[in-house]
């Protein structure tokens, strides 16, 4: 009995010793903690300084333009393209700091501060994107197995997965920098937005694929619907808006990639190659999307004739 006291007493000396140590690591990590706090707020506070600062000189140097001389117009513009790196500079020192929640994640989380510090948000985007390919990548050998089972999925919704996969792909390899942090939001609200969409196509073919094969008109390897009934159009008139408004979204994105492209701080090759990418997808899903309902469309009034 004495030697467990005796060896639990031993063990609560090394826990206090164990707690003092604690005590003055954390003394020193709230210290450093509000340095770090202390630091973010004033350069926040310094680059919406020089911001509106620089904002302010970028108009007074336009209104120097028209009366200026040739020298003073070669001084005018070597300062605007210097205002221009430093923007550039500012949006990279922005990528590491607290930013304020728009509005809809100040209705949900408040004032919680979401900003993800050093390369935590790269990291996760890497993750994201993996995801995203291996999503791709099971999507295209299910359905290569179903048709080889005799499904009907053709034409341009089979190659959409391999194109989506290779973007993916691409996206992952995309290294960490300017012109990502600039196309970032972008994507990840792109994203977001093609996951509700994939959500109400599904629900809306998974209606439609249930009722025919309830009529007997379609086997159970069938994903897609090709063939048209006048109570689906109900449906797809509601889809049809988001499907549009994402596929120009693609639009946007490559246009927007196309720009990045051609910004003189531009060096990896993913911003052209994605910008192409998402050229292709808008034009194979806006294109696909037009023939369906012009076929579909046609269907409908051949049998509105017959009756």
């Amino acid at each position: 009995m004495r030697l467990k006291l005796e060896r639990c007493r031993g063990e609560w000396r090394e826990l206090e010793e164990e707690f003092r140590q604690l005590q003055e690591t954390h003394k020193v990590y709230r210290q450093k903690l509000e340095e770090v706090t202390s630091l973010q707020t004033a350069c926040s506070s310094s680059i919406h300084r020089q911001k509106k600062t620089l904002k302010d000189l970028k108009r007074s140097l336009q209104r120097c333009k028209p009366r200026a001389s040739p020298e003073e117009f070669a001084l005018i513009q070597e300062i605007s393209s210097q205002i221009k790196e430093r923007q550039n500079a500012f949006f990279d020192m922005e990528a590491y700091l607290p930013k304020k929640n728009g509005l809809y994640l100040n209705l949900v989380l408040g004032n919680v501060n979401v900003t993800l510090l050093s390369n935590q948000a790269k990291v996760t985007d890497e993750v994201f994107n993996f995801l995203l390919v291996w999503y791709y990548c099971t999507l295209t050998i299910r359905e290569s197995i179903l048709i080889s089972n005799g499904s009907r999925i053709k034409g341009w919704w089979v190659s959409h997965h391999y194109v989506s996969t290779f973007l993916s792909g691409v996206m992952l390899t995309w290294p960490d920098g300017l012109m990502y942090q600039m196309f970032r939001s972008q994507f990840l609200a792109f994203s977001i937005f093609q996951s509700c969409v994939q959500f109400l196509q599904y629900y809306y073919q998974r209606g439609c694929l249930y009722r025919l094969r309830a009529l007997g008109e379609r086997n159970h390897l069938d994903l897609t619907v090709e063939g048209f009934q006048s109570w689906m159009w109900r449906g797809l008139t509601f889809l049809l808006p988001f499907l549009f408004f994402g596929h120009f979204w693609q639009l946007y994105n490559a246009i927007t990639l196309f720009g990045l492209s051609r910004h003189k701080e531009c060096k990896e090759w993913q911003v052209f190659v994605l910008a192409f990418t998402f050229l292709l997808l808008f034009l194979g899903n806006f294109l696909t999307t037009l023939k369906v309902v012009h076929t579909k469309l046609q269907k409908n009034k051949d049998k509105m004739k017959k009756l």
